[in-house]
């Protein structure tokens, strides 16, 4: 593991959530599918289950993508702009089996700001440690889709919509079809 725990999986949730709004169209279209988001990235506490939740977290997707694109004083001031909207104080807690971890918000504050300073305080970690380059988007031309690059040899070009395999299986017939002409 290159990061604590509660870093890698605030990058891997931010990531997913940033793809959720995407050029194929929308990954969170009702409050089931935020539901189901939410199961599938481990999240825990205050869950309304309402359309103004569900536009709430709609709306800080924009804010997070910017992480990807923006150098880093301008990442620093969305990292900062988030933490301090949403009052964030750093604590270590456990729960649900995990081990000691921070947050920065209580489990019950609205989801989309507990959403928000997850992704702020891991983006943080990735400042102090100079890693930003692990914010990536996705190498194939035609996906809009972020990527966070865990690898321990910063190698990962590809999403995971499976443009990796899309690209090696075009690559792999382009060579075979060399070796026929």
């Amino acid at each position: 593991m290159l990061f604590a725990h509660d870093t890698e999986a605030g990058l891997i949730a931010a990531t997913a959530l940033v793809n959720t709004d995407s050029r194929d169209g929308e990954g969170l279209p009702d409050v089931d599918a935020l539901g189901d988001f939410l199961v599938t990235h481990g999240w825990t506490g205050r869950h309304e289950r309402t359309e103004a939740e569900l536009r709430a977290v709609r709306a800080l997707r924009p804010r997070l993508r910017r992480l990807w694109y923006a150098d880093v004083d301008e990442i620093v001031a969305i990292v900062n702009e988030l933490l301090r909207e949403s009052h964030a104080l750093p604590q270590l807690v456990r729960h649900d089996d995990e081990p000691y971890h921070l947050h920065a918000v209580p489990r019950d504050a609205p989801l989309a700001t507990r959403m928000a300073v997850e992704a702020a305080m891991a983006v943080a970690d990735l400042v102090r440690g100079g890693e930003l380059a692990r914010l990536g988007t996705c190498a194939d031309a035609d996906c809009d889709s972020v990527l966070v690059d865990l690898s321990k040899n910063r190698s990962r070009r590809f999403c995971d919509a499976g443009c990796g395999n899309r690209a090696a299986v075009t690559a792999y017939r382009a060579r075979k079809a060399a070796r026929r002409s």
